[in-house]
């Protein structure tokens, strides 16, 4: 980023510039950070790197490990049981990757049109594993009224709700009222979810994590602008998309920021190189909402490991801000 943009977002963030945004910090006052990656899938070589001792997510340990909440959309199911649906792709990991997935996030989004893949036997043991393991998960459930549930994370005393809908069709894997399934994002009821965020769960903050829009697409489609724009009239106070498997714009809609798609981070099946550069999305949070953002450009090689690419210039954004600008790390 700039030097200027640096030296303005860091007199807002302060302690995140210093490092003192420790994941969990204790203290009860200042802004929180939040961190979210995208599409994670952790079979492979991904895998691979796991079972032999590897973390193909080190090289974001240290940007991770500076925020208070730190999220990401696992785009595959963790599991031992079930059979690969009928599709060109399916993603399975074994569950030693928790313990990577528990080394860096909070919480994983499980919204999206892979958690399926293997059946809802093996859906509900992910569910289950990452209850064990102490990983927060939202967008998904073992019945319809636990995947429409927000998950809330409190820091700072600033309460958080996050919640998760799939859109890509076919909505075949949606959570049933005795059935595990992920939420799908039904206008109705996703207002009445962000409303009831507020107002029964008593959260500060709402922010929707969106599965939606078209693969290879570098600009979301209308159907992504009418339900972004439907979520902050409804209470949302930032939208984060991913599916895409490329990055799309960032528009603000009522002063709240839409980052339609964040792109991959740890992907090996892609065909072409937009789909090889994602983004790693830093929010800063306050009681008003998005006070600023920035992104980091995640490099994903040919076997879908990311590597934190310093150099290159992405999206960032601070409160006073007409509009998103471009900037480069800080040196």
């Amino acid at each position: 980023m700039s030097r200027a943009w640096h030296r303005a977002l860091c007199s807002l963030l302060l302690a995140v510039c210093s490092g003192a945004f420790a994941a969990g910090a204790a203290s009860s006052s200042g802004p929180v950070s939040l961190v979210f990656a995208g599409d994670i899938v952790l079979n492979d070589a991904a895998g691979e790197m796991i079972r032999t001792g590897g973390d193909p997510l080190a090289s974001f340990d240290a940007l991770f490990r500076q925020a208070d909440i730190r999220v990401a959309n696992l785009e595959c199911v963790v599991a031992t049981i079930g059979s690969a649906g009928d599709k060109i792709y399916t993603f399975r990991a074994h569950p030693r990757a928790l313990g990577v997935l528990k080394r860096h996030f909070d919480a994983l989004a499980l919204a999206n049109n892979h958690s399926g893949d293997f059946g809802r036997d093996a859906f509900a043991e992910m569910l289950g594993l990452m209850d064990q393991a102490q990983i927060g998960h939202f967008g998904g459930g073992h019945n319809l009224s636990e995947a429409h549930t927000p998950l809330i994370l409190e820091r700072k005393g600033l309460r958080i709700a996050l919640l998760g809908y799939n859109e890509f069709m076919p909505r075949s894997f949606e959570a049933d009222a005795n059935a595990p399934g992920v939420a799908w994002s039904e206008d109705e009821q996703v207002v009445a979810d962000i409303r009831q965020a507020r107002s029964f769960y008593k959260a500060d903050l709402v922010i929707p994590v969106m599965h939606w829009g078209w693969e290879n697409e570098l600009t979301s489609n209308p159907r992504q602008r009418q339900l972004a724009r439907l979520m902050i009239d409804a209470g949302a106070d930032a939208v984060i998309g991913g599916h895409p498997h490329v990055t799309q714009e960032i528009e603000h809609y009522r002063g709240k920021p839409i980052i339609y798609s964040v792109g991959n981070f740890v992907m090996k099946e892609t065909d072409n190189a937009r789909q090889r550069r994602g983004w790693v999305l830093r929010l800063l949070l306050d009681r008003q909402g998005v006070a600023a953002f920035d992104t980091r450009v995640a490099a994903i090689s040919m076997e879908g490991i990311p590597t934190l690419d310093n150099t290159a210039a992405s999206p960032c954004w601070q409160r006073d801000q007409a509009a998103v600008q471009m900037c480069r790390p800080a040196d």
